[in-house]
């Protein structure tokens, strides 16, 4: 490919850059092809009881009747815990994007966003963001956030997605975002939900990158 009036260095430093960019395709399509090949997971702690709203009406929902008829769940662990004045505006970037894809999502696995605050709370943050997609859940009355290390042992929240399976009947845990707790090199941007989140990818498209010291807002009025 050659764009109009660009130079020779241009172009030479452009197809370098696109066999990077080749192998990088290829070593995604690599690990993508290794998660699946995981051996089966450890069976789920408990079939934790969530509460949430459905048709207008409170209810208590069993993790195992949230697959509905897929049998993958997606179950994000969103950062809104009671002792937080405001939800994290990093998870609430994330989930501003995951709400529109949400229902293609639907076709392949369902999808589950879980926090650890009453249903009430984030159901009235939920509509302050316009989210009409997401399924949201409260883990309040439960221990699933410590479990599957959406929260530490002080109670801090952190932003971990867990994949569940079920075959056969039997439910199991089958892959985890545990690059969320694995030590960055200095410098480097932790990327453990780049694959969902494609602001940070749209920021490697430019010239500045993602920077250093910039991050999500969850107002940029003021």
């Amino acid at each position: 490919m050659n764009f109009p009036n660009e130079s020779k260095a241009y172009r030479s430093a452009r197809n370098k850059l696109l066999g990077a960019e080749k192998a990088l395709r290829s070593k995604a399509e690599a690990v993508a092809a290794l998660r699946r090949k995981l051996p089966a997971g450890g069976a789920i702690a408990e079939d934790f009881l969530f509460e949430e709203v459905r048709n207008g009406e409170p209810r208590k929902t069993l993790l195992s009747e949230l697959f509905g008829a897929q049998d993958a769940l997606l179950a994000y662990s969103f950062m809104y815990s009671p002792k937080m004045a405001q939800a994290c505006p990093m998870c609430t970037a994330m989930l501003d994007g995951l709400d529109g894809n949400a229902p293609h999502v639907a076709q392949r696995a369902s999808l589950v966003v879980i926090a650890n605050s009453p249903i009430g709370r984030i159901r009235e943050f939920a509509q302050q963001r316009g989210w009409s997609n997401l399924r949201l859940l409260s883990s309040a009355g439960n221990s699933y956030n410590r479990d599957y290390f959406g929260e530490g042992p002080d109670g801090n929240q952190m932003p971990m997605l867990n994949v569940f399976v079920r075959r056969g009947g039997k439910i199991r845990h089958f892959w985890g975002t545990e690059l969320l707790y694995a030590k960055s090199a200095p410098g480097q941007h932790p990327r453990h939900l780049d694959a969902l989140w494609p602001l940070w990818s749209a920021f490697d498209l430019t010239p500045a990158g993602r920077g250093k010291d910039w991050y999500p807002k969850l107002d940029y009025r003021t």
